[in-house]
């Protein structure tokens, strides 16, 4: 996941680290950085401690929003990435049924990561529900064909459509 940090510098002391997204995460560092670093840390930490107490991650502004906000003005601004598929967390076992094809897909990809099927298959979730989160996916494609041999595109929760034809 992206976050959007704000990094403020006073003449007497080093940098501090806002994250806007998780109220409560801040950081700091002698330098930017250390300071960037930090955050990264902070904010696995936070989010961490998020999913151990069964409290959901807030949902998360666009950087133009936060910057409209006059407690961030002044301060430098960067965007952090941290990967929280990797955060422990406890794991489950369940039973999933995947056409071959997709099975045989997923077996490659994990292969050509280093990762397992499991780990592969987690991180696919989180990045998709993150661009769902977004707003950056506007429909979602299946894998079973319209009788045109057309794939079929919908928003999510809404009925889908035939691609390029009408009903």
């Amino acid at each position: 996941m992206r976050f959007p940090i704000v990094i403020h510098k006073d003449a007497c002391s080093g940098y501090g680290v806002t994250v806007p997204d998780l109220p409560g995460c801040f950081s700091a560092g002698d330098t930017l950085d250390e300071a960037i670093e930090s955050a990264r840390e902070a904010i696995a930490c936070h989010i961490e401690g998020l999913l151990m107490d069964g409290e959901p991650v807030p949902p998360r502004l666009s950087l133009e929003e936060h910057q409209a906000n006059d407690d961030y003005r002044g301060g430098v601004w960067a965007i952090v990435t941290v990967d929280i598929s990797r955060l422990s967390s406890k794991s489950r076992r369940i039973n999933i049924t995947l056409p071959e094809r997709v099975l045989a897909i997923v077996d490659q990809a994990a292969v050509r990561e280093r990762q397992s099927r499991s780990g592969l298959l987690a991180r696919a979730a989180l990045s998709y529900v993150q661009r769902q989160s977004e707003g950056s996916v506007s429909g979602i494609l299946t894998d079973r064909p319209e009788p045109s041999g057309s794939y079929r595109v919908g928003p999510p929760g809404k009925t889908p459509r035939r691609a390029g034809g009408g009903d």
